[in-house]
C-alpha cells in the first residue's frame, strides 16, 4: 500500500495487480458536455437562479459542464499483462461482521482528493479512508455533494482486502434525494435546527436517509497468481 498527500493506491506485488485513487482521473469522469440527463441541468438552473437572488448584479450562465464536480470514480485498476481484475460478483459481499471485530488498527489515515465549497452554496468533496487490521484492509472513496435547498448525493466505493486469502471485494453503493425530503427527515428524527445544520455537513449523519439509485459488487482472487 501507497499513501501519498493526494492518492491512495493498493497493489499485490506478485501479479502486479493494484488499485489506484487518484484526483486526476477522478476529475476527469466530471461531465463536461452537460449531456449526462436533465436532471442535472435542472439542478443547475435552480443553483443558477438562487445564486441570482443572492448575488446582486451578477449574471451567470449554466456551464456546459458538472460544476457540482460530481464523479462515478471507483479508483484506477491496473492489470499486469491482462491478468486477474475486478469483476462483477452478484453474490459477493464485503463482511461486515469482520470489520465490527475489535482488532487493533495498525494504521489509520484520510486523503482529500478534491475539495468544493461551491461558491458558499454547499460543498463538493472527494475523500478517501483506509484502515489496516493484522488481517484485512477497508478502504472507503467517499464522494459527497449538498446543494443547498436542492440536492443530497453521496457515492461510496468499498473495498476491502483480505490479506489471507489475498481477495479484494469492490463495493459501489449511489445514494441521492432532494434537499428538503431530507431535512424533513432529520426532524423526524427529533434533531433542532442547530443540529441539523450540523447533520447537512457529515454524509455519516445523513447517508441513510437517502435512497439508492445504483449498487454493484466487484471482487477478484488473487491467490495463487504470479507472474
Amino acid at each position: 500500500m501507497i499513501f501519498g498527500d493526494n492518492h491512495l493506491t493498493l497493489s499485490h506485488t506478485p501479479t502486479q495487480w493494484s488499485l489506484s485513487f487518484l484526483a486526476e482521473p477522478a476529475l476527469d469522469l466530471v461531465d463536461k458536455t452537460g449531456e449526462t440527463g436533465l436532471l442535472k441541468v435542472h439542478y443547475a438552473k435552480e443553483w443558477s437562479a438562487t445564486r441570482e437572488k443572492t448575488s446582486a448584479g451578477i449574471k451567470e450562465v449554466v456551464r456546459p459542464f458538472d460544476w457540482s464536480y460530481t464523479t462515478s470514480y471507483k479508483g484506477t485498476e491496473h492489470r499486469a499483462g491482462g491478468g486477474k481484475g475486478l469483476e462483477s460478483d452478484e453474490k459477493g459481499r464485503i463482511p461486515i461482521e469482520l470489520l465490527q471485530r475489535r482488532d487493533p488498527i495498525l494504521f489509520a489515515d484520510e486523503v482529500v482528493l478534491y475539495e468544493s465549497e461551491l461558491d458558499d452554496n454547499g460543498i463538493s468533496i472527494l475523500s478517501v479512508k483506509v484502515r489496516v487490521m493484522e488481517q484485512r484492509m477497508l478502504v472507503l472513496c467517499r464522494f459527497f455533494l449538498r446543494l443547498d435547498n436542492v440536492l443530497v448525493r453521496i457515492r461510496d466505493t468499498r473495498v476491502y482486502v483480505d490479506f489471507g486469502e489475498e481477495k479484494v471485494v469492490r463495493e459501489y453503493t449511489s445514494r441521492e434525494g432532494e434537499f428538503g425530503e431530507v431535512k424533513k427527515k432529520l426532524y423526524m428524527e427529533g434533531l433542532m435546527p442547530d443540529a441539523i445544520t450540523v447533520a447537512f455537513r457529515d454524509a455519516n449523519q445523513i447517508a441513510h436517509l437517502l435512497p439508492v439509485v445504483e449498487h454493484e459488487v466487484e471482487s477478484v482472487d488473487l491467490k495463487g497468481e504470479s507472474r
